[in-house]
């Protein structure tokens, strides 16, 4: 992760904690005064709406470039995957055709072909002792 990346994410954590209590605050705050004359009220009201959209506006300025930057790596991510995915999904066939996946205590997970379910097509060939590379 690059350090401007990092910086940014630290920024985003920051403010994830900043803002609760801010929009508490401005929740609460016609709560809190006393009663004004009803002009006042919705001059107050739009005043605290405009603060509200300009804040708003400010964070999606700053999280954008960082959003666009985790898009453009989940995007290549997921380029350099498909060819996996794809053959995995090839050698499975339906899913169907398994029982639930079982974890073993050395960590390893079984899934395990239905009994009665179809062969696969595709022609698995066993290496010099016998294992199976997937």
């Amino acid at each position: 992760m690059t350090p401007d990346i990092s910086r940014r994410i630290s920024y985003i954590e920051g403010m994830k904690r900043f803002l609760p209590p801010l929009f508490a605050l401005i929740l609460a705050a016609p709560l809190m005064a006393d009663e004004p004359p009803p002009g006042e009220v919705d001059q107050g009201m739009g005043l605290i709406e405009q603060g509200t959209q300009l804040l708003l506006r400010g964070l999606i300025s700053e999280m954008g470039p960082a959003l666009q930057e985790m898009q453009k790596g989940l995007e290549g991510a997921m380029a350099e995957m498909e060819p996996a995915l794809r053959h995995l999904a090839a050698m499975l066939g339906d899913i169907r055709n398994y029982e639930a996946p079982v974890k073993l205590p050395n960590g390893d997970i079984l899934i395990r072909r239905k009994p009665d379910s179809p062969r696969p097509d595709m022609e698995i060939i066993p290496g010099p002792r016998g294992e199976i590379e997937l």
